[in-house]
């Protein structure tokens, strides 16, 4: 089985990050997305609302499957039998760090990366401008699967 992670906080989970995952599940027989735990971060949604913003989003797609994890991604890959590390750019910049991560995930295990680049109509998109968005009372939906909710704090 080809089975590829693609690793991140998805905080939340974009029309990128689904763009990149639908693409992928037709090069790979299972898709594993794998929210990273980091106890040092700030996050706006909790762990609970972003698996369940993916899982909704995918709820009619047997190839993928959601999860969470803690510590090194080339680590988690092992235990799972993952083969394949799958990656979205957007940008540049994006390819540059992506890079310098692949290549030690490359020396840390014999881990391949495959990059997909972006659709130009999601390559600006990013968690981060979702977040800012959010935070200013504006139209997030364009930006998100229909499954990213904000409840009014």
């Amino acid at each position: 089985m080809k089975r590829a992670l693609f690793p991140g906080s998805f905080d939340p989970i974009t029309l990128g990050h689904y763009d990149i995952i639908k693409r992928g599940v037709k090069l790979f027989d299972e898709v594993v997305v794998a929210i990273g735990i980091n106890a040092d971060k700030k996050y706006m949604f909790s762990i609970e609302e972003r698996k369940s913003f993916i899982e909704k989003s995918f709820a009619n797609e047997p190839k993928v499957k959601v999860t969470t994890y803690e510590g090194l991604t080339v680590d988690f890959c092992k235990e799972i039998n993952a083969k394949f590390i799958l990656r979205g750019l957007r940008n540049p910049a994006d390819f540059e760090f992506e890079k310098a991560i692949a290549h030690t995930n490359r020396k840390l295990s014999k881990i391949e990366t495959v990059f997909l680049l972006t659709a130009s109509k999601t390559s600006y998109i990013s968690s981060s401008i979702v977040r800012d968005v959010i935070r200013n009372n504006g139209d997030y939906s364009v930006l998100v699967p229909s499954s990213v909710t904000v409840t009014p704090k």
